[in-house]
């Protein structure tokens, strides 16, 4: 279809997307979908580390992420953010977890940086930079990674932590930000963070969405990596500047 360019074409695209969006971000959508394991839980800390992991680990069977996520929750007591600062390093070797690639030595990596983050004063919404922070959500992602993979993060668990920098689409995290930073009357997002502005917020591309977003002539790039992330965003912003990602 190619890119569209006429203002006729994006007033068209414009109201299609408000129908989908209309028709799939209400509270029916959370059952079956990974932001469902989060949901469970009420603790801002809770919620933000679940959702860190559950994130981390949303590819493949809806079905079998769902699993997993029930799995975390059992493993944490419901209680991540007392778990991850309590549990011994023994708890956390002898985590019993695993989900495809991603396996329980990951998940004490995972556990060990996040425990480190919060002991220090520190938190998940804080490495992503905080208020002050000038950058853009590439430099927000860049600056998570610095803090979050440190000299004792182990080499096998660096790949489930996508970056920019390498071209990635970076779809988990950019999806994990939506669901913290994103707040509507609908709450399928829980918009518990202040710190990033919605309109800063990118949408999760895959296969899927960039499949169907030429389709529709978002874009033109073929790769599914963070060039088209940011080329995609150019036209969402012209259709909504404040929550582009929605």
């Amino acid at each position: 279809m190619g890119r569209l360019s006429e203002p006729k074409k994006l007033q068209e695209l414009k109201i299609l997307l408000e129908e989908k969006t209309d028709q799939y971000n209400t509270p029916e959508f959370i059952v079956n979908d990974p932001i469902s394991i989060p949901h469970k839980l009420n603790k801002k800390e809770d919620i933000e580390i679940i959702g860190f992991i559950i994130a981390s680990i949303a590819w493949g069977n809806r079905a079998t992420i769902l699993k997993s996520g029930d799995n975390l929750l059992n493993i944490t007591g419901y209680a991540p953010h007392d778990f991850v600062l309590h549990a011994s390093p023994k708890d956390f070797r002898d985590l019993k977890f695993v989900h495809r690639t991603f396996n329980g030595k990951d998940l004490e990596n995972f556990f060990t940086s996040i425990r480190r983050i919060y002991k220090s004063g520190s938190s998940l919404e804080e490495v992503f930079g905080g208020k002050k922070f000038q950058g853009d959500i590439k430099e927000r992602i860049i600056h998570l990674r610095n803090i979050f993979i440190d000299d004792n993060f182990e080499k096998r668990s660096v790949k489930h932590i996508s970056s920019p920098l390498s071209n990635s689409a970076c779809k988990r995290i950019n999806m994990y930000l939506r669901w913290m930073v994103r707040k509507d009357k609908r709450k399928v997002d829980f918009g518990i963070w202040n710190s990033i502005p919605m309109s800063d917020l990118c949408v999760p591309l895959d296969v899927h969405t960039g499949r169907i977003a030429r389709e529709l002539g978002l874009i033109n790039r073929t790769q599914d990596d963070w060039k088209t992330v940011e080329e995609m965003m150019q036209v969402l912003r012209k259709f909504d500047p404040k929550d582009p990602a929605k």
